[in-house]
């Protein structure tokens, strides 16, 4: 054995030692006069503290003493460590990485670079759940992230890996994260694997060829990625449609079953009667879920042959009838779903619990288009169409319908008929079997209209019913949506409320009020000076401290846009 084998085969022995003797405890293995090995390196070439630390080493090495045993292990590892990373053998170079890409978006203001800081720190600490008095940072994000894209803002790079921890741990602020985080946040993805989620839908990091440049776009069509080719998809097709479909269409027939599900979806965005053609065609595709969706995109085109031969079908189904002066809707279900209605899209077999007739009957009335029912009911308006009644038990089945095709077909008219009026006793309106279908159908309205519905609903029935409706108004809430929102948690404080039951709503308030508002809530922040009886315990200082948080919510958001509009 060499010499310098012999060293290093020393030194092993003498840092497993070392490392028993710290398992065990001095106490029961003192360190041994073999630890102090290391001497010789120190003597070699050492430095002066490593050979103190030996000498220590040395003197404590086998006497047993309790006081210095401790220090003489600490030392000698010391030692051994140097001495260990001494001996390592550097590795190959690694290539150099690429520059990353330029960000041409303006800087942050300082303020605000300070406040994202601020917002990532506070999104790692433990939460409070709904109490106390203090804003939670968590939800703060997305609006800080949203408010700084609109305004054009780059991301500052000592903040990129923070928010990209951020968009890993919560999918719903993937989006706007990596908007914010531009083509230095894709860059700098690439290189860590925790953050591959961030290649996942784009381009991949790279930039999109010009729409206009028909070679470099053939190029990555036939060649790139799939969520490349998704995107570049999406622009061409924004730039020019008929060329965006005559793309998809030229490797159509070679694409797997998944991806041209996934392809036909995209053309949500900007869907139009030019893309009828392609469409039918793909009505006969050899994969169900791609024929159902061609299906459904056709049937949103009011115009389509598709609608008109659902039009057809659902109007047999569908009549007046008029006994004794009195009119009503009959209905008869079709007997059979046949071959001409699975190709259009109907789905032959119902979900368990569901009779067979009234699922085709649904799927029928959603996909026709709204306006064959004016003509087919003696040139009514959708609101006298909603009013009939209906025999047999087949209302609900068929406003429902009624509902799905609204929100597909995007009318506005025919949602304002079933949802009916916002004070109107019913709990679920005139047409609409559910909170959620009034939710759907308040979406296809234009957003003042919308919030003025939801506020009315509030101050009819409360806020009990209306969480889902509140979500789906723009942010930040409409005057009269605010103030009908507090006024409605004051009176539930009046009444003595179970307060927990209203979380929900305040926090929605806490990201959705203006916040303008602020200044008109001071006056709920201060705590009762005791319950009443008709109170839960501890109610009333719960909805004070509710309020204070919600005050100091409004007041730092607002602060967080001043601090955005610093930049110009």
């Amino acid at each position: 054995m060499s010499a310098r084998s012999a060293r290093l085969e020393e030194s092993m022995d003498a840092w497993e030692e070392l490392v028993t003797s710290a398992l065990l405890g001095t106490d029961r293995k003192p360190p041994t006069r073999s630890t102090g090995g290391a001497r010789g390196a120190a003597g070699a070439g050492g430095s002066a503290s490593a050979g103190g630390a030996v000498n220590r080493t040395s003197a404590g090495s086998g006497t047993g003493a309790g006081d210095t045993a401790p220090l003489a292990l600490l030392d000698a590892a010391a030692v051994h460590t140097v001495r260990r990373r001494a001996g390592l053998l550097p590795g190959p170079a690694a290539p150099p990485l690429d520059a990353a890409p330029a960000d041409g978006r303006r800087p942050l203001p300082a303020p605000a670079r300070r406040r994202l800081a601020r917002l990532l720190a506070g999104r790692a600490a433990p939460s409070a759940g709904r109490r106390g008095a203090v804003p939670d940072l968590t939800e703060l994000l997305p609006q800080w992230l949203a408010a700084a894209n609109e305004r054009g803002y780059q991301a500052p790079p000592a903040a990129l890996p923070a928010l990209l921890d951020a968009a890993r741990a919560r999918t719903d602020l993937r989006p706007a994260a990596l908007a914010f985080a531009g083509p230095r946040g894709l860059w700098l993805a690439r290189l860590n694997p925790d953050w591959k989620f961030a290649l996942r839908g784009t381009s991949g990091g790279g930039a999109l060829p010009d729409p206009a440049d028909e070679r470099a776009v053939l190029a990555l069509w036939e060649e790139g990625l799939f969520a490349e080719r998704v995107a570049l998809l999406a622009a061409v097709r924004a730039a020019d449609p008929e060329r965006g479909r005559a793309l998809l269409a030229s490797t159509w027939g070679t694409e797997r079953a998944e991806d041209r599900l996934m392809f036909l979806d995209s053309l949500r965005d900007g869907l139009a009667p030019a893309d009828e053609e392609f469409l039918e065609a793909a009505l006969s595709d050899r994969s169900r879920n791609v024929r159902a969706t061609a299906a459904e995109l056709l049937s949103a085109l009011p115009s389509s042959a598709l609608a008109g031969r659902m039009a057809g079908r659902a109007a047999s189904c569908v009549s007046l009838d008029r006994t004794e002066g009195a009119e009503a809707i009959v209905v008869e279900a079709p007997h059979e779903c046949d071959a001409g209605m699975t190709r259009d899209g109907v789905a032959a077999t119902p979900p368990t619990g569901r009779g067979e007739r009234s699922w085709w009957l649904g799927q029928l009335v959603e996909a026709a288009p709204l306006d064959c029912w004016s003509a087919r009911f003696g040139g009514r308006t959708p609101e006298r169409i909603v009013a009939l009644p209906v025999a047999d038990d087949w209302r609900g089945e068929l406003h429902a319908a009624w509902c799905r095709a609204a929100v597909r077909q995007r009318n506005a008219d025919w949602s304002r008929a079933l949802l009916g009026a916002p004070d109107a006793p019913q709990a679920t309106g005139p047409g609409s079997s559910s909170l959620a279908e009034r939710a759907r159908l308040l979406s296809t309205l234009p957003e003042e209209e919308r919030a003025a519905w939801v506020a009315s609903f509030i101050t009819a029935h409360g806020l009990s019913e209306a969480f889902q409706l509140l979500g789906v108004c723009t942010v930040p809430w409409s005057d009269p949506l605010g103030g009908a929102v507090v006024d409605a948690l004051d009176l539930a404080r009046d009444a003595g409320s179970y307060p927990w039951s209203f979380s929900g709503v305040m926090g929605l308030a806490e990201r959705c009020l203006a916040p303008a508002a602020a200044p008109r809530l001071a006056l709920l922040t201060a705590p009762s000076a005791a319950d009443t009886e008709d109170m839960a315990p501890g109610a009333g200082d719960y909805w004070a401290e509710a309020f204070q948080r919600l005050v100091a919510t409004l007041e730092l958001r607002a602060a967080m846009h001043a601090e955005l509009a610093d930049g110009g």
